[in-house]
């Protein structure tokens, strides 16, 4: 059975939504999975899983939140090398640049893609839902 982690920061509970509806297509596909805050989730329990999604919305100019997430997703960064990995959050304005930007990042430091990065104006919708189950189901 495969270990998935979903890990998220919500501030409006947009990416928290989300963050529900991949740990239901991960546990759809047969997975176990554990729900983490980015305050719970630490670069130490990297390796405790077969996959992680990290969802974050973006913040001010297009950035990932920085008090919380950000340093928390930095001290994981090192522990991206050849993980299984899939990206998701909500935005309010803009049109994505950090999504791109956090994909080239991750990309760069090895990272696995396992799945398009979904991404959401405001809160999501039949169709964020439903791509945010699927990317769930592609990290098993």
């Amino acid at each position: 059975m495969s270990n998935v982690a979903v890990v998220y920061w919500s501030g409006t509970g947009n990416t928290e939504k989300m963050a529900s509806k991949v740990a239901e297509g991960a546990k759809a596909a047969g997975a176990q999975v554990t729900v983490f805050t980015a305050s719970e989730f630490s670069a130490g329990k990297m390796d405790e899983y077969d996959a992680i999604a990290f969802g974050c919305p973006s913040m001010g100019a297009e950035e990932l939140e920085e008090s919380e997430f950000a340093p928390m997703f930095e001290e994981c960064e090192a522990s991206l090398n050849g993980k299984k990995i899939a990206l998701f959050g909500s935005y309010g304005w803009g049109d994505g640049e950090w999504m791109r930007s956090w994909e080239e990042s991750c990309a760069g430091h090895g990272a696995i893609l396992a799945h398009e990065s979904v991404i959401c104006n405001e809160s999501p919708n039949e169709t964020a839902n439903g791509n945010c189950i699927s990317l769930g189901k592609s990290l098993v």
